[in-house]
């Protein structure tokens, strides 16, 4: 038969679902828009709504105003928390301030927040599994900083001390990568063999499910592409997950402008997916910048359904630019 080249293996893109939005991030972003709408600009927000950048700048160019902490936020005006969740003492912050709060904290993160007081009230031991300096590790701590300590992986186990071994109990950061958290359990279970379990399993349904669609498409793919942020946790470890798969090479990236040509060499299937707080629209971009390099052919690699939603925050159903007006004259008599 000499001389037949073989012919190039199709390409193809597999796309992962469920990717992109979680009913948290949801949740969190219709809240700014709303508050925006109902009470007009500005609304400051605490920290971005959620890790996206292009998310962040279309609420900014709304009338939204991000700010690092409490203090920078006018006497009298509506702050918004971030869907990661706050220490008690920020809402303390707020209320000297005199400001107006809407809470756009997940529902999922109260929940790993209300379980850290209760097991605080019983005198436990709490360790957090997390990465340091995360918002949502920062604000679940503050809820009982005497009685949680963090560890940062299997790596932290060695030097966690406690006071009562019978008195220990695991919690953890909501957007971790699933397999490193048990093997973190694991190893906690092995120096602690009382340590209890949280009611139930903290890792969030999303993140969970984002990263089970990874790795069924990983292990099929020569490059998967990951669309979230650079400071998005649940974003980075859907990179480390897929490589984890047998993906080849796996990237994060904001927008397909950031997308290297060079990533394309020698790669028939490309594995797409995104993080939990980034909108389809980005993933739409990445596709068309596929379709015109020859990967038109896309199926769909689901392996979950999800139907969560959560209702908004209470306190838009109040007149809170009254609130804040009174609350900042209250301060003038």
């Amino acid at each position: 038969m000499g001389g037949m080249t073989p012919t190039p293996p199709a390409r193809r893109v597999l796309l992962a679902a469920p990717r992109g939005y979680c009913a948290g991030v949801d949740r969190a972003v219709i809240a700014v828009e709303k508050a925006l709408e109902q009470y007009g600009a500005p609304i400051y927000v605490r920290h971005e709504i959620v890790h996206n950048k292009y998310v962040v700048q279309t609420l900014e160019r709304k009338g939204a105003i991000f700010v690092d902490e409490t203090h920078e936020v006018p006497e009298g005006s509506i702050v918004m928390f971030s869907a990661h969740g706050v220490a008690p003492i920020v809402h303390e912050e707020a209320a000297e301030r005199k400001l107006a709060t809407i809470d756009a904290t997940c529902p999922l993160v109260t929940k790993v927040h209300k379980e850290a007081v209760r097991f605080a009230q019983e005198d436990y031991d709490i360790l957090l599994i997390g990465h340091e300096g995360h918002e949502e590790v920062i604000g679940t701590s503050g809820e009982a900083p005497d009685h949680i300590q963090l560890v940062d992986g299997p790596g932290d186990v060695a030097k966690v001390e406690v006071r009562d071994p019978s008195r220990v109990v695991w919690l953890s950061q909501t957007t971790l990568s699933v397999d490193e958290t048990m093997e973190t359990v694991d190893a906690l279970k092995e120096k602690f063999p009382q340590l209890v379990s949280p009611p139930s399993d903290d890792i969030c349904y999303a993140t969970q499910n984002r990263q089970l669609a990874v790795k069924e498409m990983g292990a099929d793919s020569d490059l998967v592409i990951v669309v979230g942020s650079r400071n998005s946790s649940n974003s980075k470890r859907l990179v480390e997950v897929a490589v984890q798969a047998g993906a080849r090479a796996a990237y994060l990236v904001d927008f397909a402008d950031e997308i290297d040509e060079a990533w394309l060499d020698g790669v028939s299937t490309v594995g797409l997916t995104s993080g939990a707080s980034v909108p389809e629209v980005l993933v739409e971009g990445v596709l068309e910048w596929l379709a015109q390099r020859g990967f038109e052919d896309v199926e769909i690699v689901k392996t979950a359904e999800e139907s969560i939603t959560f209702s908004l925050p209470k306190e838009l159903r109040r007149d809170l630019r009254a609130e804040a007006t009174a609350l900042s004259e209250r301060r003038a008599h």
